[in-house]
């Protein structure tokens, strides 16, 4: 019972003093975002009783509705990165251009950001689990100078941090790092993030399949011939659930936790994918790879070692357990 709790500050200060060589900017970032996620957290908590839902009257570059509180989440994270000194600029799904930062201090840090500010926000009006997703590239370009385009199309394999912000039942901040994936949750009686999942694994088997199996028929063949992997058809075979969220987060949290696979595959008009490769898939996949799962894009790529050619380019993406989406992989090819 005398179980110290450690705060998301605490630890990451504690993290610098194991690795005397560190500048402590990547730690101040990861701080910065969790400060900036607290502020979305209490607008999302207190949605159904303030002017924050519904359609905020325009749409965002992928030519979707923006919603109030996708609204509200972009601005609070980028006027926090802003203010920050820790990060040379932004990228955006909710914005068309990245956003350069042009202050002295900005200009002389290493680090870009790439965020997803409210993924899953077509769930904000019935009260349904969303997220923040982010992720954390060490610039191409030289300190002190404008950071450009290039500094956010790297291939995922170059991300020096990804993680994601749940706001559920309670809230949590789970972040990886090269060396480990962390979770921290949201004590709000002191409003700190607590380190609550130390060193997350991803189980590499298990019971739970996520598709949206609505598009079914629109999916081709060979990716129908994945899902029905997990759709038994006599009692001789292996029972497998179903769940779907319809929150890239929501699906990527359970799977952590749970073990599973999470499909999202071309269908229909999605000719290249549904998901964006920057803001969602590179991220999730980072974090799952260091959590000991998979992500794949097809039969044949690794997702991580895709180079983005646009900041809001689309892919499909089967991520999860490293087992079943071997699985998975075998049947694509």
């Amino acid at each position: 019972m005398n179980k110290r709790v450690m705060t998301l500050d605490e630890f990451t200060i504690q993290e610098l003093r194991n690795y005397p060589g560190a500048t402590g900017q990547l730690s101040g970032l990861l701080r910065d975002i969790g400060l900036a996620s607290k502020r979305v957290n209490v607008e999302v908590n207190k949605a159904g009783i303030a002017d924050i839902l519904g359609e905020a009257g325009k749409t965002n570059v992928q030519g979707e509705a923006v919603k109030k509180l996708d609204e509200f989440a972009n601005d609070q994270l980028i006027s926090t990165l802003r203010n920050s000194i820790y990060c040379c600029g932004v990228a955006s799904e909710e914005n068309e251009e990245f956003i350069a930062f042009e202050d002295e201090l900005s200009m002389n840090s290493k680090y870009v950001v790439l965020m997803d500010p409210l993924d899953g926000s077509g769930n904000i009006d019935v009260n349904v689990s969303i997220g923040t997703i982010f992720s954390v590239y060490r610039r191409l370009s030289p300190n002190g100078t404008r950071c450009t385009l290039e500094d956010f199309l790297q291939p995922g394999s170059q991300q020096i941090a990804a993680g994601y912000i749940i706001y559920g039942s309670s809230t949590m901040l789970v972040y990886a790092t090269r060396r480990s994936v962390q979770g921290f949750t949201l004590d709000p009686s002191i409003g700190e993030f607590c380190l609550s999942h130390p060193n997350l694994k991803v189980p590499e088997d298990s019971d739970i399949f996520s598709v949206n199996v609505g598009y079914y028929h629109l999916y081709e063949e060979k990716v129908r011939n994945a899902i029905d992997l997990f759709m038994a058809k006599d009692n001789t075979q292996r029972v497998y659930r179903h769940r779907f969220v319809g929150c890239m987060v929501s699906e990527i949290h359970r799977t952590l936790i749970q073990g599973g696979i999470f499909m999202y595959p071309i269908f229909g008009k999605y000719t290249q994918g549904r998901l964006r490769l920057c803001y969602e898939c590179n991220p999730m996949s980072f974090l799952m790879e260091k959590a000991g799962g998979m992500a794949i894009a097809d039969g044949e790529r690794r997702l991580l070692d895709i180079k983005p050619t646009e900041l809001h380019q689309r892919i499909p993406i089967f991520i999860g357990s490293k087992n079943m989406v071997e699985a998975v992989k075998e049947t694509l090819r």
